[in-house]
């Protein structure tokens, strides 16, 4: 079974696998959002096309560590998505890690407009790379 990750924001969810021996993640998609129900659907559509049995979720903290307005929403929005998904549901510290996507992308001399469309799918191929170092019981790839 695959692990998928997902960068949760307002307007967008970013979408990552693993490959099948979970040694990296690799970003699959952007989902525009709509509402939590039409954005669980189309999740549960992408789980079945790329069987995954763990889910991985980008948890927004503050740079202090601490939890805001931010985290609450995606404490719900998990919420929903345990109630739907049955399989584990993972949380991943995810701060800087939109960051970290628009600076890879910049580097790589990718334009505005095309970042706009990458960069949460980006986000959450860190958020998987993350957990599939802890699981490994390797480093976090990130700096």
């Amino acid at each position: 079974m695959a692990v998928m990750a997902l960068d949760v924001g307002t307007k967008r969810i970013g979408v990552a696998v693993a490959d099948p021996s979970g040694s990296f993640a690799l970003p699959v998609t952007v989902l525009e959002r709509t509402n939590v129900r039409a954005d669980l659907e189309r999740i549960a559509n992408l789980v079945r096309e790329y069987e995954a049995g763990e889910i991985v979720v980008g948890d927004p903290l503050r740079l202090s560590g601490e939890r805001g307005p931010a985290a609450e929403q995606i404490d719900r929005f998990v919420e929903q998505l345990r109630k739907s998904f049955s399989g584990p549901v993972h949380r991943v510290d995810e701060r800087l890690t939109t960051a970290q996507a628009q600076k890879a992308l910049i580097a790589a001399d990718v334009s505005r407009a095309k970042r706009k469309t990458v960069v949460d799918k980006m986000a959450a191929a860190l958020i998987l790379e993350t957990f599939l170092a802890r699981r490994r019981g390797t480093a976090d790839p990130r700096p």
